[in-house]
């Protein structure tokens, strides 16, 4: 699939808000795929950077970029799961080696760090920031037309699998964390819809009651 992306617009240029039906029928239809079914190939070198263009457009309030990106692919990114699978081997947990699978089998695999920084705006929101990045990343995947998944797992939160991954547990007084790691490939088979949740269950209306 070739895209070509609109240049980027010069800061301050006034952006048109107008309707998209298509993205409202692909949102309507989204679904993950299974990690353990996406194979070759993934987004190559191109598709990657668009990928980082589009991810980087979230809602990012006092324009912190509070979040990095590790990509892992090829040999390098076997050598990680390998080192991985030796830690929980070490430690007597197949389990958590088995766990691994999510991670081995898809040839392409983006980890998204939130890294807040230090200053008036809150963690919580930078943290957030970053799950928007994990969402955004994972929909324009889809949308070039590669099956997509963002797991954590263990090793999203294990000190020593984080140190593996290269993050700092105290960058600018705040420690990073993995909001996420994107399994990219193209599915053997197309994932099944799944249950949804009923938006009448989860919505309610604000009244005051006082």
């Amino acid at each position: 699939m070739t895209v070509v992306l609109p240049p980027p617009p010069q800061f301050g240029a006034p952006i048109a808000v107008k309707p998209a039906p298509e993205v409202l029928a692909f949102l309507a239809t989204r679904r993950s795929a299974s990690a353990v079914t996406l194979t070759a190939p993934a987004p190559g070198p191109e598709e990657i950077d668009i990928l980082m263009r589009l991810a980087t457009h979230v809602p990012d309030h006092g324009k912190l970029a509070p979040w990095r990106f590790v990509i892992l692919e090829g040999e390098p990114k076997s050598r990680f799961a390998g080192r991985l699978e030796a830690l929980a081997r070490a430690r007597g947990d197949q389990t958590a080696a088995a766990k691994l699978a999510k991670l081995k089998i898809p040839p392409l695999a983006i980890a998204v760090i939130s890294a807040p920084r230090d200053g008036p705006i809150p963690e919580w929101e930078q943290r957030l920031s970053a799950g928007a990045v994990c969402t955004t990343l994972l929909y324009a995947a889809l949308a070039l037309g590669y099956g997509a998944n963002w797991i954590t797992d263990w090793y999203a939160y294990d000190a020593e699998a984080k140190a593996i991954l290269g993050l700092s547990p105290d960058k600018d007084g705040l420690e990073e964390k993995v909001a996420g790691f994107i399994l990219l490939g193209t599915p053997r088979e197309p994932p099944l819809e799944r249950e949804r949740p009923d938006p009448a269950a989860l919505v309610s209306r604000w009244r005051d009651t006082a």
